[in-house]
């Protein structure tokens, strides 16, 4: 795939609007991973505004981590406003397979056809219908077997599927690729899988989903790298993460995306 930066540069020249109904654990690392990419997060989940203010955002990121029946009601309604205005919103199936509410809240949510669905190997898997081994928001399978679960996703809904793992898998049930960026730290760090699919969403905007979505985890991993470089732990790994989220270049993505058709 050609001019990967090219996508990073269109996310920040649109400083897209994010509307992010996410978890508590997530609010504020997600908050400022989108700041350093050149997006402008906004949280808003409430069931009462939730619908409002999709129609004044850009893209929308859903995440079922924390999620109460409200929460789920909100999070249909401002999908729902973003299919029809025509906007992309993306779907983290956190922990889906673990209880029944989480179960019936991400099928809910696939039936209306998020533009793209960010998960881990067991979410992706279980999302599917298909057997995972998740430990709650934890993968316990590997991302090689979870990619005809992404496929049967993405031509179900129309939309694009990102596994996302030591190597990433997209698809749009046609084409796919794998991305090898990356470090090994960033899963010690909570929240930064979360902040990801934010970031997907607004690399979303303006673009075809499925490069947007190679290039935004590709930006991501990068910066992951770079991050990894310079801290001593996860404590300093996250601070030394965001400078770097802001710090990627458009040029620099270009010369380090390890990006590959699958």
């Amino acid at each position: 795939m050609n001019d990967i930066g090219a996508h990073l540069a269109a996310m920040r020249n649109t400083a897209p609007l994010v509307q992010n109904i996410t978890n508590y654990v997530a609010m504020n690392v997600m908050a400022n991973a989108l700041l350093a990419a050149g997006a402008s997060p906004a949280m808003v989940h409430a069931r009462e505004e939730a619908a409002e203010f999709a129609g004044l955002a850009q893209a929308l990121s859903v995440n079922i981590g924390t999620l109460d029946p409200d929460w789920v009601t909100a999070m249909e309604d401002a999908a729902r406003v973003m299919n029809d205005a025509g906007k992309p919103w993306v779907l983290d199936p956190v922990a889906v397979g673990a209880t029944a509410l989480r179960r019936d809240a991400g099928a809910r949510l696939l039936a209306l056809k998020p533009s793209v669905v960010r998960g881990n190997a067991s979410e992706v898997m279980a999302l599917a219908g298909a057997d995972a081994a998740g430990r709650g928001a934890d993968a316990a399978d590997e991302v090689a077997s979870a990619e005809a679960a992404a496929r049967d996703i993405a031509t179900r809904t129309g939309g694009v599927v990102a596994v996302t793992g030591p190597v990433d898998y997209v698809t749009d049930g046609a084409a796919a690729y794998r991305i090898e960026n990356g470090s090994a730290m960033m899963p010690r760090v909570t929240a930064l899988g979360c902040a990801l699919s934010g970031v997907v969403a607004g690399f979303a905007v303006g673009q075809e989903p499925l490069p947007a979505t190679v290039a935004a985890l590709a930006f991501y991993g990068l910066a992951g790298e770079e991050a990894a470089a310079r801290a001593q732990g996860p404590g300093s790994f996250l601070p030394a993460f965001i400078d770097a989220l802001a710090g990627v270049t458009p040029e620099a993505l270009d010369r380090g995306a390890k990006v590959m058709g699958a």
